[in-house]
């Protein structure tokens, strides 16, 4: 299965279509080297690498882009307490509104899911 698949779900055709619009050259630097090939290296299984790119999208302050890795993290098997950590961790080392602004958009993404958070259950 195509790592971008295995990240995007059933929003793959979707963010395939965006990114190609906004610009194919780009895209297809983004397809083949970040996803086809530095994500599809042995090493690391797919929910670590997702793990990690929310650390590193925390960082960036990019929040469309975490809201597709929070995703993709759930999608490859992290758990909802390992997301929250990842973003609770992150904090310390970039910064806590950037980490606050990444667990509000994972609690959204968790009603969106129709699943709440382990916080909002008690």
């Amino acid at each position: 299965m195509s790592i971008r698949k295995a990240i995007w779900g059933d929003n793959f055709e979707a963010i395939e279509q965006n990114l190609g619009e906004v610009d194919p050259d780009l895209y297809a630097y983004i397809r083949d080297f970040a996803y086809e090939e530095v994500l599809a290296r042995p090493g690391l299984d797919l929910k670590t690498r997702e793990l990690l790119a929310i650390t590193s999208l925390i960082a960036l302050g990019a929040p469309k882009e975490i809201a597709t890795h929070l995703e993709g993290a759930l999608r490859n098997g992290a758990t909802e307490q390992e997301v929250r950590e990842t973003i609770i961790q992150s904090a310390l080392f970039v910064g806590f509104p950037n980490a606050l602004a990444a667990m509000k958009t994972f609690r959204a993404l968790l009603r969106k899911e129709g699943r709440a958070s382990s916080r909002e259950r008690g």
